[in-house]
């Protein structure tokens, strides 16, 4: 068995722990998945099979992704969702609603963004999140992101639901502190789906209920076919 597969991966489990399901069911252990979700998002997960396959990885990593986020305002924690603890409390204007379109507007196009404390990214050679489990802050350059689009989906005091399609390296958390910030208040991730990873759809993945070797065998795409759509994405996207 070789190839890609989609998997959608559900909430409480890391991406990895999707990639051990796999091994245990194929008993392949060369494995690997392009692009990390954190334990409390869902969605696509793009699963590479064989050696061949995930040696492709880094072609469906440079792609756009479209995430669907809800944001809970009048709250900041230290992980910027809904896993972390609560270190700042501050009043929702009553304004929100009707700044939400020209908040958004701000963030549209290459931005600075900073990454959050919680994340994979090395400063000095250690992972972020390492010094962040010991209480330590430390500073965090800005990197250029693009925001291709951000749109408003609903407003249900404090909790505002908006959709992104963002290039890589964009953290959707940082998104929605920066949000929050230009609303009057502070805010976190209470949810986080990716839709889609460039041409992929999550409504293609199995669910991992589904996950069985028949299923997989079934489902699974050549690595050929799928480099393929991926070219033919990035020429209509980039041309």
């Amino acid at each position: 068995m070789q190839g890609v597969i989609f998997i959608d991966k559900p909430a409480g489990m890391t991406s990895f722990d999707v990639i051990r399901r796999l091994r245990v069911v194929t008993e392949i252990r060369k494995i690997g998945h392009a692009g990390t979700l954190d334990p409390f998002a869902t969605g696509l997960l793009i699963i590479c099979i064989s050696r061949q396959a995930t040696r492709c990885i880094d072609e469906f990593t440079q792609l756009d992704k479209t995430y669907t986020a809800i944001l809970k305002l009048g709250e900041k924690t230290d992980t910027a969702d809904i896993e972390g603890k609560i270190i700042e409390i501050k009043d929702v204007p009553d304004t929100v609603e009707q700044n939400i379109d020209d908040v958004f507007s701000l963030f549209l196009g290459e931005i600075d963004q900073v990454p959050p404390q919680f994340s994979a990214i090395k400063k000095d050679g250690v992972r972020l999140y390492k010094t962040a489990r010991k209480g330590i802050q430390v500073e965090i350059e800005p990197r250029k992101v693009f925001i291709h689009t951000l749109s408003f989906l609903n407003y249900q005091e404090p909790y505002l639901e908006f959709s992104s399609t963002v290039s890589k390296g964009t953290y959707i958390r940082s998104l929605g502190e920066d949000i929050a910030a230009k609303l009057g208040t502070v805010g976190h991730l209470t949810e986080l789906r990716r839709d889609a990873i460039g041409p992929f759809s999550v409504n293609d993945a199995l669910s991992l209920e589904d996950i069985t070797e028949r299923a997989l065998e079934n489902s699974i795409k050549p690595i050929e076919e799928i480099i393929s759509l991926v070219q033919k994405y990035k020429n209509e996207r980039y041309s």
